[in-house]
């Protein structure tokens, strides 16, 4: 008996897949489609293309992080016009792919094409199908672009046409977990990429953390809490465009689910790292507690509200990932500037050892880092430019910037006693500053008849403001004992030329041959004990930092803790970063001048404070106050100075407007509160009535500092507090 031959079953053709990414993730997703059992793939910009079974398609759905949409190619064709591709897309038996009751929609993409318009192309398709199934049926299928059922894609490149089923539908980069959503959020792909190139794996130890500072709504930790616990990111997905293809295998598809689950509850059992997270923004954070708990993870991330000068080392090793903001306008973008450089200081102080991943829209801003990147990814958050920055963070020692060093000046000659002064003066000082912690003050103020001057030291620099002569005085004379003093500073505190900045007092610029022209604008960091602030030293209007009230700064500083702090024409916001420093819960900062209130912001990042409970508001203090509903446990009131030195008239009419200004002022200011008025007028006096409601202290003898002991008082202060209640009865 002979045995019938079997005939050979004939090997199914591979299908043919592509997976559209972002620009910078083609080599991820490459990665991922062979692990995934993908063959033979191709890398092009913002996609990879293989072959392969239906199960890699589908895996790629499942597990894909970094991947977009998912499409399986049905045929391609030459279309040199729209009629020609009308006719080839109605030769597809469209019945394999969508019954007349499912809802589709056709998305295009054109480049280089003789169907120039990308709408117009989809069209033709749209008409092609429905056309068919009216044909056979009689009846057409519904066209739905917002959610369809079936996503068609059509790629026009030049002449050649493909078309292709989309089996992923919505943007892979949608989990499903994302509840809550915060200011430019970025894409789940986006943040899986991140956190992936950063050195994140299944493998990370279980001793080290993770941590973001900035955190925002939670993407970052949430994609790195996917990868730790080997969970599919489709898995809580609630609908794919395969489930709506007549070529679904449900069998497939339900093993794969079930393989997925199996491998979470694995991953989830083994020993995981704790990953942390925190942001300035009480809205953000909730934001992220809400998308975590819909991840299911809120038993794997820990978050909460905390300011990035609290940023302090959770453990010896770890990773910290941090997307920073961008500040797409140039205003917001010098401003952020300093929080970059918060941040670069405090990352050498607290991590180093540990691997970070900064992702940044801005080059220059991350090349300010003292980091040493051992990698650098180009990446996109959407029409955006990023890069990732990778590396690990080098201990950074900060010196103290230190007090120059004193020189005998040489005896006698012209001027030897304002060199002997001037000596006198430093040898008093510096102890003291040394042991304040004050690296800014003043040197000396008018000691001595002839020398009307004021020299003030800024760290490494010297500030010398010359005052104008007498009346019947000689200009001549007086710049010339000027330059005298100009040089017994140098040769005393060996200070060179070009850190020396001169300025006349009232406005005007200072003649002479030492520092640079004062027409170019040179901002300086300095330290006042634990804060950080800037200063212009080439400004007649005023350095930003004023010396003479630092002592008011002070004591600002030792009032905040658990208070919040109102500063009114608060400038550049000094008094309220003492308040910040020292624990102030939240703090509000109004000034007219918009210039002010940008170096205020600053000084605030310069100090790793931000967010909505520290806020700046441009406005006249008065019409603020009359809007107010807040109250204040703490408040500066300033009398305006005219910073932009258009108002001459501003000091007269404050002595008009104060008391309306102080009782408005003391509306909002708690029972318990203390209010402070710093005024720059040596002759002010409080109306009298305000003594009669208040409690009025002037204070203005305690707040005199050393380095201000024996010179005339400019900067009279006040203290303002409520009466007790009267009791009842």
């Amino acid at each position: 008996m002979i045995t019938p031959v079997r005939p050979k079953r004939k090997k199914k053709p591979p299908l043919s897949f592509v997976a559209t990414c972002g620009a910078g993730l083609e080599q991820l997703v490459a990665g991922e489609i062979e692990a995934q059992g993908g063959r033979n793939s191709a890398v092009n910009p913002g996609a990879v293309s293989w072959e392969g079974n239906l199960e890699s398609g589908y895996r790629m759905c499942l597990w894909s992080r970094f991947a977009s949409r998912v499409l399986l190619q049905i045929t391609g064709f030459d279309a040199p016009d729209a009629d020609t591709l009308y006719r080839q897309a109605g030769k597809i038996d469209w019945d394999e792919h969508l019954t007349c009751d499912t809802p589709f929609a056709v998305f295009s993409t054109v480049t280089d094409s003789p169907i120039s318009h990308s709408k117009y192309a989809a069209l033709r398709i749209k008409d092609a199908i429905a056309d068919q199934f009216r044909s056979r049926s009689g009846r057409r299928p519904s066209v739905d672009t917002s959610r369809p059922g079936m996503r068609i894609s059509l790629h026009l490149q030049g002449s050649r046409a493909t078309l292709a089923v989309d089996l992923s539908g919505d943007s892979l980069h949608r989990r499903g977990y994302r509840r809550a959503a915060v200011e430019a959020p970025l894409k789940e792909t986006l943040a899986a990429a991140i956190v992936y190139l950063s050195g994140l794996r299944r493998s990370f130890p279980p001793d080290r953390v993770v941590l973001d500072p900035m955190c925002g709504g939670g993407t970052l930790l949430i994609e790195a809490a996917m990868i730790l616990g080997d969970s599919a990111p489709g898995l809580q997905r609630k609908s794919f465009g395969f489930l709506f293809w007549n070529r679904h295998d449900e069998r497939l598809w339900e093993k794969l689910v079930n393989e997925a689950v199996r491998r979470e509850e694995d991953g989830h059992r083994q020993p995981w790292p704790r990953i942390i997270g925190y942001d300035a923004d009480p809205h953000a954070v909730t934001a992220a507690r809400e998308n975590i708990a819909a991840a299911g993870l809120d038993d794997k991330i820990t978050v909460g509200q905390r300011q990035l000068a609290a940023l302090e080392r959770p453990a010896d090793e770890g990773l910290l990932v941090v997307n920073p903001p961008y500040g797409e306008r140039l205003a917001d973008r010098e401003e952020i500037k300093y929080l970059y450089r918060f941040l670069d200081r405090q990352l050498g102080r607290e991590l180093a050892g540990w691997r970070i991943g900064f992702f940044s829209s801005n080059p220059d801003l991350a090349g300010g880092f003292s980091l040493n990147w051992s990698d650098s990814y180009k990446l996109f958050n959407g029409p955006i430019r990023c890069r990732l920055h990778c590396g690990t963070i080098a201990r950074t020692t900060e010196h103290a910037p230190g007090l120059p060093s004193l020189h005998e000046p040489e005896t006698g000659g012209e001027g030897a006693d304002f060199a002997a002064r001037l000596q006198a003066n430093c040898r008093r000082l510096f102890p003291w500053a040394e042991r304040e912690d004050i690296s800014c003050f003043r040197l000396y103020g008018s000691d001595l008849p002839g020398y009307d001057l004021a020299l003030d030291l800024y760290e490494r620099w010297i500030l010398a403001t010359g005052h104008a002569a007498a009346a019947g005085g000689d200009p001549r004379a007086a710049d010339h004992r000027f330059n005298v003093a100009l040089r017994a500073v140098r040769e005393i505190l060996a200070i060179p030329p070009g850190r020396i900045f001169l300025r006349k007092a009232g406005g005007g610029k200072k003649k002479g041959k030492a520092g640079p022209k004062p027409s170019r604008t040179k901002i300086f960091e300095v330290d006042e004990q634990r804060c950080r602030f800037l200063v212009n030293l080439t400004d007649d209007r005023g350095t930003g930092l004023p010396l003479a009230r630092r002592s008011l700064r002070l004591l600002i500083g030792r009032s905040a803790e658990g208070r919040t702090f109102l500063n009114l024409n608060g400038g550049t916001g000094t008094a309220t970063v003492h308040a910040l420093v020292n624990g102030a819960l939240a703090t509000t900062t109004v000034d007219p001048a918009a210039g002010q209130l940008h170096l205020a912001r600053s000084n605030f990042f310069l100090n790793g404070f931000g967010g909505p409970q520290h806020r700046t508001i441009q406005e006249d203090s008065l019409k603020w106050l009359a809007g107010c509903r807040s109250r204040f446990g703490l408040i500066l009131v300033n009398a305006p100075c005219c910073p932009d030195g258009r108002d001459s008239a501003a000091p007269s009419r404050f002595r008009l407007e104060h008391e309306q200004l102080l009782r408005a002022a003391m509306k909002v200011l708690t029972r318990e509160g203390l209010l402070l008025l710093a005024v720059d007028d040596p002759c002010f006096t409080p109306a009298p009535s305000l003594a009669a409601d208040f409690i009025l202290e002037d204070i203005s003898s305690r707040l005199t500092a050393p380095d201000f002991a024996g010179q005339p008082n400019r900067s009279p202060c006040f203290a303002f507090r409520h009466r007790p209640l009267e009791p009842e009865g």
